[in-house]
């Protein structure tokens, strides 16, 4: 099995080797680089499964740099942990509205990098999909990335055509608004679950007469159902 690729862009030598001591250990393989352009190097070699990006760096900042890479098609997939000795509370929005996944404030104990790890690779694992499902007279193919109710074409937004297909894939299952960010919105872990009530909404209205198929589950979430006559 592959180990994850991770790059650790950090200036300070000891912190990197540390970071790095404990990755090896626990099943990843780290690459270090000490500033952007070194990065940016490795980069282009080959891409790595995650980036360890360091606040403060020579040069460019941690914080251009993920507006850097979240803006290159080849690398605004890639998951990335800002490291930082910075915890107030807009410096975390700012890191995190330049792209960056979580955030893991200096001093950390590697327990807590590893568990974070972990959980933004699981949040960016692709769910196994089926292409094309049929519910009633709904119909959705990922493949073509169509949805048609009895036959005729709908015009769904991109992240209703993800909540559709995830409510789908799993219909008749309450899905609570936490569960749906986790499932449709997981490479961004900073939005809030009101943001599910709007592309609810949305769907709803993209679907037209299909749309009583989404039901609120009133205080657990929302779930997709045959159940009703359209």
């Amino acid at each position: 099995m592959k180990k994850p690729r991770v790059l650790i862009v950090e200036d300070e030598s000891s912190i990197a080797e540390l970071i790095a001591v404990n990755l090896r250990h626990n099943g990843f393989e780290p690459i270090w680089s000490e500033d952007g352009a070194a990065a940016q190097r490795e980069i282009d070699a080959f891409l790595p499964d995650l980036i360890l990006l360091d606040w403060m760096l020579p040069g460019q900042s941690g914080l251009q740099l993920a507006r850097q890479w979240r803006k290159d098609s080849r690398t605004k997939a890639i998951p990335i942990l800002m490291l930082t000795a910075r915890g107030d509370e807009p410096d975390k929005v700012a890191g995190l509205d330049a792209g960056a996944d979580d955030y893991i404030t200096k001093p950390f104990s590697t327990q807590e990098m590893l568990a974070r790890i972990r959980a933004v690779l699981r949040r960016r694992a692709p769910e196994v999909v089926t292409e094309r499902v049929e519910i009633g007279e709904l119909a959705l193919d990922t493949s073509t990335h169509r949805v048609t109710w009895q036959g005729g074409a709908l015009k769904v937004g991109p992240t209703e055509f993800k909540l559709l297909a995830y409510l789908m894939q799993h219909a008749e299952r309450v899905h609570s608004r936490a569960q749906l960010l986790d499932k449709v919105w997981g490479d961004h872990v900073y939005i809030e679950e009101r943001t599910v009530d709007v592309h609810v909404k949305r769907l709803r209205e993209s679907l037209g007469v299909a749309a009583p198929m989404v039901e609120t589950v009133r205080g657990a979430g929302y779930r997709l159902t045959a159940q009703v006559t359209v």
